[in-house]
């Protein structure tokens, strides 16, 4: 007699594509993305993607969050959620290829359009600026995600952005995290 196969084990996975310019902190924003995962007790990878290493460049990095491990280990080809830290890129081709339905974050202050998605704007670079000093929309961009759709914690985002920026920078991030997710929160809740 032949044991019966056992039922595949489906883990719930988010996969997540960061666009932006070299230089604003977009591979830093996947990494400490998975950090914040793994401090949430979840399983994790990022891994940037970008031609040119020069700033200003369009640069890509990506993340998946997992209840379990994460076997696969090629570029995220269709993203549940995109994270566009610079507006500027909404229409460079393949910015939303295979993207169908999800999440889109835009980092504007201004009224953008997306060609599919749930769109959420987010005036990270404002918010950065106002509570870091400088324009670096990585932390608040990722507050709005955590906002959005659960995947990580904020007190886990926070820790990870202590961990890797001390002192002031750090409190800065945090502070500008905490205004995006309190934003976004208040706009999901409307």
């Amino acid at each position: 007699m032949t044991p019966a196969p056992r039922p595949a084990i489906v883990h719930s996975v988010i996969q997540v594509r960061i666009h932006g310019r070299g230089g604003q902190g977009v591979v830093t924003a996947a990494e400490l993305l998975s950090v914040a995962a793994f401090l949430d007790g979840r399983h994790a990878q990022a891994f940037p993607s970008f031609g040119s290493e020069r700033t200003g460049a369009p640069v890509m990095a990506f993340c998946r969050i997992g209840d379990g491990p994460i076997r696969t280990r090629e570029p995220v080809v269709h993203p549940d959620v995109l994270v566009i830290q610079d507006p500027t890129l909404l229409h460079v081709p393949g910015v939303f290829a295979g993207f169908e339905e999800g999440t889109v974050l835009v980092n504007s202050s201004r009224e953008v359009d997306v060609p599919r998605g749930r769109l959420i704007v987010v005036a990270a670079s404002e918010l950065a600026r106002e509570h870091l000093g400088r324009p670096m929309p990585g932390a608040p961009m990722l507050a709005a995600l955590a906002a959005a759709t659960g995947a990580v914690s904020l007190d886990a985002l926070a820790a990870a952005f202590r961990e890797r920026f001390h002192g002031p920078v750090g409190e800065g991030n945090v502070a500008a995290m905490q205004a995006a997710f309190a934003q976004i929160e208040e706009l999901t809740r409307a």
